[in-house]
């Protein structure tokens, strides 16, 4: 474990926080109180680990004041030591692609550490601790009761008592799972939510790495009804069929089966009205949306996405899945649109305030969430001390702006749905048994293999002991041919004693409610994480270790 004085002081101070004696201040603090008192950010630690509140308690300044890590918009992963060999960056940081409306052009971050003052320092803590006396003391029954509780259905009934003035989850029986969506994908309870089958992002969701999850799309209610206003399952499936081609760039695309006559438009575009199997018309929404604005590849004013992120669900068999406890609730709502040279120009103005120096900061919206200004509020539930979910805190929420923000990447900030497996085959509930390893697009080899390669193991520190010893040789060569042989959920599942493990550590950091010190589910420290970057002398990525890269799948490929 590559720990300095630094990162020595930052374990004792986890220790100290964890056994509750906070007496003292470690070099970490920028500002140490003058009065003797703790700095703000533990003492609003010690509000959340002793509140049952659904909305917890603040302290009475501006949050901002309170905030623990100015830059908690980089996540835990950009501090992997590369080595100038493993390449994990490739995944978030990307130039623009041709017809894309992402102009970050952050590719320059997978060869060079470019971070503030601030960021030089890694302040995720937890990264550090080491939790396997934790882990050991925890009982597997215990884990596997725990992670089978319902946390989800009272969480409205709480929001709402307490007067919540954000979202609140309003799709109904979602802590079940697929059980809550019919085949085609659509929410039983008729909330409009539309779930969809989509692969994992390399290599933090993957559940090998500690969580499982799922993602749904809602439109609005203009999308699900015809010209005349009747709500229509032909309608909304024929919208969300075209938003998928725009988002993905695709000409035309196959969809369930939709009644032209319902809508009077001839989707398919073969001269008549029936029952249309393929979408070719693609330039504007049908039915009622059909006068809202179609502004390629964004989405629409007033999309939703769900995201919840749970535990590794273990089956009585020992296979994995998804748990019915849910680590986190994530929602984000597209409350504006704009056109793409102002995107653009926002864009700019973010390299701008990056390369002078100043610190991220978004429009606090209060419990409405953060406004990225790029037209996303993001909004998110996370675990109490208890194991209930409450309304995330500022810095918490924080966490999650830098990846639906300021990445190159992304889609308009989004992830999962240009991952979504394409057409119809893509609605219903996420199921990874049976996908295959799709490229991404301009690739040939698949994706995870692909990944494998270029960092050199399973995540992006290279600890996951299990991936190493599943998929490479003695020689640390990927074995490409058990890989290829093998489909999405055999590739990226834990074993059940792996599972068991992670979903013990991710417990203990529950308990200790410390998220603005990370989330990711360790047990033993990483050896390959800096608590300290030198950008000066960090060793870095040469040319021939750069990628481009495309986050969409060619699913096609997969098939031929």
């Amino acid at each position: 474990m590559p720990t300095t004085l630094r990162g020595a002081t930052a374990v004792v101070l986890t220790a100290l926080l964890l056994a509750g004696i906070v007496e003292a201040q470690t070099a970490r603090e920028s500002a140490p109180a003058t009065d003797g008192s703790l700095p703000l950010y533990l003492q609003a630690l010690a509000l959340l680990r002793t509140s049952d509140s659904v909305i917890p308690p603040t302290l009475d300044v501006h949050p901002v004041s309170a905030t623990y890590n100015r830059e908690a918009v980089i996540p835990p992963q950009c501090y992997t030591r590369t080595e100038g060999v493993h390449n994990p960056c490739y995944v978030c940081h990307q130039n623009q692609r041709a017809g894309g409306e992402n102009t970050m052009n952050d590719a320059d971050l997978q060869v060079a550490y470019t971070f503030s003052d601030v960021g030089t320092t890694n302040h995720w803590l937890n990264l550090f601790e080491n939790r396997s006396t934790r882990v050991a003391a925890m009982g597997d029954e215990e884990i596997l009761a725990w992670i089978d509780g319902d946390n989800y259905s009272e969480l409205p009934g709480r929001l709402e008592a307490a007067g919540f003035g954000g979202y609140v989850p309003d799709l109904a029986g979602l802590e079940q799972g697929a059980a809550a969506f019919d085949a085609d994908g659509f929410a039983r309870d008729g909330s409009g939510w539309v779930a969809f089958n989509y692969k994992p992002l390399p290599s933090t969701f993957w559940p090998t790495n500690g969580s499982t999850d799922d993602v749904m799309i809602r439109l609005p209610d203009a999308f699900r009804r015809t010209a005349n206003g009747t709500l229509s399952r032909d309608a909304y499936r024929a919208n969300l069929a075209i938003l998928e081609a725009n988002v993905k760039g695709l000409a035309t695309i196959d969809t369930r089966p939709i009644d032209e006559t319902v809508l009077d438009v001839d989707v398919d575009g073969d001269g008549a009205l029936g029952m249309a199997t393929r979408i070719a018309r693609i330039s504007s929404f049908v039915g009622a949306a059909s006068e809202h604005l179609l502004l390629p590849p964004l989405y629409p004013q007033g999309t939703e996405f769900l995201h919840t992120v749970r535990y590794v669900g273990i089956r009585a068999d020992g296979t994995v899945g998804i748990s019915r406890r849910m680590k986190e609730v994530r929602y984000m709502r597209k409350s504006s649109i704009m056109p793409l040279a102002q995107l653009a120009e926002l864009y700019r103005e973010e390299q701008y305030a990056k390369e002078a120096g100043y610190l991220p900061g978004y429009i606090n919206r209060w419990q409405q969430g953060l406004d990225n200004e790029m037209g996303w509020l993001v909004q998110g539930f996370i675990e109490d001390r208890n194991g209930r979910l409450r309304v995330q805190t500022y810095e918490e929420t924080l966490f999650c702006m830098g990846c639906h923000t300021s990445l190159g990447a992304t889609i308009d900030k989004t992830f999962a749905f240009p991952r979504k497996v394409d057409g119809a085959a893509g609605w219903g509930y996420i199921e990874l048994h049976g996908m295959p390893d799709a490229p991404n697009v301009g690739e040939t080899l698949g994706e995870i293999a692909t990944y494998l390669e270029r960092v050199g193991g399973g995540s992006e520190f290279r600890n996951n002991d299990e991936m190493l010893a599943r998929w490479f040789a003695a020689d640390g060569t990927l074995d490409r041919a058990k890989v290829a042989a093998a489909d999405v959920h055999e590739l990226i599942s834990p074993s059940r004693e792996r599972a068991l493990a992670l979903n013990k550590a991710y417990r203990t950091i529950v308990a200790d409610q410390d998220y603005v010190f990370g989330r990711d589910a360790v047990i033993v420290p990483p050896r390959n994480v800096y608590d300290e970057v030198d950008p000066e002398t960090a060793p870095t990525l040469g040319a021939d270790r750069f990628f481009e890269w495309d986050i969409r799948l060619d699913w096609g490929a997969a098939h031929r």
